[in-house]
């Protein structure tokens, strides 16, 4: 697979999807090779003019003004849209109960709110269109927002969302997962130990070609979801229980996939690794060793996660971009210690997760994680807002 795509990327050639797909490790179909990404279609790419109105329209929203919320929502987004959002916000159903509940207090914290897309793609999965992006919203935060203190000067909220369109153009579901737990730790108020990852502002493409407003080659943007369901075939089916440890996820298939200069860019809590090693010793082995998941097959794991209400609702690939997600996506059970300095519950726990990846040189290169860390730590017990209040109780 690896020489294939980095042929294809370099002498911009025709894809032979059968040839990746037998790169993949997937057994021969029916008429040809069975592809991770069922469900994807390449071909019914969103164009340029839907691309470039939901861009403006999400700008629009951004920079309204308090009094203009309405009227920019409704340009953005159906008058019934459902609204799924991080915690504490979670969900709305409607754009007024999402005026009220999500855009009017964020509005009121940053008046001259500003929106930054390092990552915007649009595809189609399961005959929905999607447009997703991953960047920050950048503003003065001079009032409180869920509690946050303000701060009184600059401050960041990085997102992740993936928007579904309806017929008209407009969303008619919305999903924002923005990282609350970072504007605390730009707040000064952290109610965890240290990460285990260097936290900071995520560092956009190092292409500078993330925000797609022009269809891709849709045989290039099927390669990257392919590698990318591909590399998540590898996780789900190493054997956690039996063969845990650093050097086996350092050496298993997954190897294959990942860019020697790889980035991971985590949420809040956990922090951005670099390279194959970093990201096994920042995030993953400490991952796998606290939330025991099913195991099994691909096909066994997706259908386990499945039958507990979780797995992706968006699979798609715009060029050299891959976005995968899920509201939840994860199914685990919290059975040991360590994340977050956190002892083992024993709860099962569901996670909202996104995943934008860019694809270089035949690799995946970067790895933008979106993951809604209060709502995971709520579900292990532990309240992160509570803990906030109780700091700024004790000054």
């Amino acid at each position: 697979m690896i020489g294939a795509i980095e042929c294809v990327c370099k002498n911009n050639l025709a894809y032979d999807f059968n040839f990746i797909a037998m790169c993949v490790g997937r057994a021969p179909a029916m008429g040809g090779f069975a592809m991770l990404s069922e469900g994807f279609d390449a071909v019914a790419t969103p164009g340029a003019a839907l691309r470039a109105g939901v861009h403006a329209a999400l700008h629009r929203l951004a920079e309204a003004p308090a009094g203009g919320l309405a009227e920019a929502m409704a340009a953005l987004a159906a008058p019934d849209c459902q609204w799924r959002a991080a915690h504490p916000m979670n969900a709305a159903a409607g754009n007024a109960a999402a005026e009220a509940a999500i855009w009017g207090p964020l509005k009121h914290a940053f008046g001259d709110l500003e929106r930054r897309d390092d990552i915007l793609v649009a595809g189609v999965y399961r005959g929905a269109t999607y447009i997703a992006a991953c960047g920050r919203y950048i503003g003065t935060m001079r009032g409180d927002w869920l509690g946050i203190p303000a701060t009184g000067g600059a401050a960041q909220i990085r997102y992740g969302e993936v928007w579904r369109l309806g017929p008209d153009g407009r969303a008619d579901q919305a999903n924002l997962l923005w990282d609350v737990l970072d504007l605390m730790r730009q707040a000064g108020v952290w109610p965890l130990p240290p990460s285990m990852g260097v936290e900071g502002a995520w560092a956009p493409p190092f292409t500078a070609d993330g925000v797609r407003l022009v269809p891709s080659d849709p045989a290039e943007g099927r390669a990257s979801i392919e590698q990318t369901l591909a590399m998540h075939r590898t996780l789900a089916e190493f054997d956690d229980r039996g063969s845990l440890s650093r050097e086996a996820l350092i050496a298993m298939p997954q190897a294959d996939h990942w860019h020697p200069k790889m980035m991971w860019f985590g949420p809040a809590g956990i922090g951005t690794t670099r390279g194959l090693d970093g990201f096994v010793d920042g995030h993953q082995l400490p991952f796998r060793i606290a939330f025991h998941r099913p195991q099994g097959t691909f096909e066994e794991v997706t259908a386990e996660r499945a039958r507990h209400g979780a797995g992706h609702y968006i699979r798609i690939g715009d060029g050299p971009y891959s976005v995968t997600g899920g509201w939840p996506s994860v199914y685990a059970v919290h059975a040991g210690p360590g994340f977050c300095g956190m002892p083992p519950t024993g709860r099962p726990v569901f996670m909202r997760v996104m995943d934008f990846y860019l694809h270089h040189e035949g690799l995946i290169r970067a790895n933008w994680v979106p993951l809604d860390m209060l709502d995971l730590l709520a579900q292990m017990g532990v309240d992160l807002l509570a803990r906030m209040r109780l700091l700024l109780a004790r000054g």
